[in-house]
């Protein structure tokens, strides 16, 4: 008897596969995607690859050649299947109806159609392929038409694509067509979750507020940056003067960049990167020079190292320095955004001051568990100068290794300046007011802070020769 099991799992093993082999996910899945509401329906153009649309029985003549004759009720079920079950729309706050399929044909891979929705439609809707086409049925498309039951095609629409299953990477290439406006276009990767369409200005800027939040906490190379502002300075009235000076900076690039005024050349990107990594290792070294030159303080202030030995001269330098090295993070979290931007709608500047505000909140939750970690650390773990200089040196050695990896890339382009015409000594002039402006905003801000602490100091002497 356990012969015989042995033999049949042998032969199980060793079968050819049947279908298995045909229906493997593919690796690299691009969906295309047409919406365009009109009148009480939502029409939803779509061009997929047949060989993503998995479990279906697609009838065969030859090797591998789709029965263009028969094909129609498997085509209509793999639209089913995959596309009516796998996109939910909703109008305002209500999901609507299910979807009907109007049409689904088969679609040879040259075939262009679908460069516009007219051209899509036309397609769709016209002939079909003659059914002695030689239709190889794992390299074809497969397009199909669903109408949507909706109240009115001037309401508020949101989408909810889940193709994620199709592939190993999806993209879903989606072009909204609302009546009267500009085409707005989207590139999704995945399963994206509710992607809406015309989104109002809080919806947008709850979005944005939350990819800065959580864009701050995936950044390692601007949470070590971080790192090495709250190492010796762990005041919050210093940190408020330093991370303001990070924020504004930070933002004045991140707009300008949105707004197009930041350099679209190839290099730039891994300059930019390089650029990230040299900051961290300023900053760190910076920390050990300010910590081993308080050691050659006066025996009342080396008894008080850390915040006590900093006085407004290192701080108005510190945030100076860290206002450059934000100009430089902004550019950084402006490549990080390109895609997000999609998703803003009308609401560009809305969406670009929330994402500031989000990464605000982030850098000030990073502060307040850094600040009471590293006041730990110092009191029971280390003594403060060889604690804040063992961690600089780790943090300069993580960046002197990012430093020379991005400058790698960086030497695989050839730079090119930029041109000394009309164009560039405008664009210089207006990156050369914003950064002004921030400095001065900056300049305020601290003014502000220091005669503030000029007249609690001068209560406490007051009080004290009382």
């Amino acid at each position: 008897m356990s012969r015989i099991v042995t033999a049949l799992l042998a032969a199980l093993i060793w079968l050819p596969p049947s279908g298995a082999s045909a229906h493997e996910v593919p690796n690299d899945v691009t969906i295309q995607l047409f919406l365009k509401p009109d009148g009480q329906r939502m029409r939803l153009l779509v061009r997929v690859p047949l060989a993503a649309l998995q479990d279906i029985d697609y009838p065969r003549r030859g090797a591998g050649l789709l029965d263009l004759a028969r094909a129609d009720a498997a085509l209509r079920d793999a639209t089913t299947m995959w596309i009516a079950d796998n996109v939910a729309i909703d109008e305002g706050e209500t999901r609507v109806g299910y979807p009907r399929v109007v049409f689904a044909r088969a679609s040879i891979p040259s075939d262009r159609s679908f460069s516009s929705y007219e051209a899509a439609l036309g397609h769709v809707m016209g002939p079909r392929l003659p059914v002695d086409t030689e239709f190889i049925w794992n390299q074809g498309m497969l397009d199909a038409l669903l109408e949507y039951p909706i109240q009115s095609d001037r309401s508020q629409f949101a989408l909810r694509p889940a193709f994620g299953r199709l592939g190993v990477r999806v993209v879903t290439v989606l072009r909204f067509l609302p009546p009267g406006g500009a085409v707005r276009a989207f590139e999704i990767a995945g399963d994206p979750g509710l992607v809406r369409l015309d989104p109002r200005w809080h919806q947008a800027a709850l979005r944005f507020v939350e990819a800065g939040f959580f864009h701050i906490l995936d950044g390692t190379d601007h949470l070590l940056f971080l790192l090495c502002l709250v190492i010796p300075f762990r005041r919050f009235r210093s940190l408020v003067v330093i991370v303001t000076s990070f924020t504004v900076a930070h933002s004045i690039t991140l707009i300008a960049s949105a707004y197009g005024l930041g350099p679209d050349a190839l290099w730039f990107p891994p300059l930019i990167e390089t650029l990230i990594a040299m900051s961290i290792v300023y900053m760190a070294l910076e920390n050990v020079v300010l910590v081993a030159g308080g050691a050659a303080a006066p025996p009342a202030q080396a008894r008080a190292p850390g915040p006590q030995m900093l006085d407004g001269a290192r701080v108005r330098r510190r945030w100076l320095i860290t206002f450059a090295f934000g100009l430089v993070h902004g550019f950084g979290f402006s490549f990080a955004l390109r895609q997000t931007l999609q998703f803003a709608g009308s609401h560009l500047l809305t969406s670009l001051l929330s994402f500031n505000i989000g990464v605000e909140l982030g850098q000030m939750l990073v502060l307040a568990l850094l600040v009471p970690l590293l006041q730990v650390l110092f009191r029971f773990a280390v003594a403060e100068r060889p604690g804040t200089i063992i961690l600089s040196a780790l943090v300069a050695h993580t960046g002197w290794h990012w430093m020379l990896e991005r400058g790698d890339r960086l030497r695989q382009f050839r730079l090119q300046w930029p041109v000394m015409d009309a164009a560039f000594l405008a664009s210089a002039t207006r990156w050369l007011m914003l950064a002004l402006l921030g400095a001065a905003v900056l300049w305020i801000v601290f003014g502000v802070l220091r005669s503030q602490h000029d007249v609690s100091a001068s209560r406490r002497t007051r009080s004290r020769s009382g």
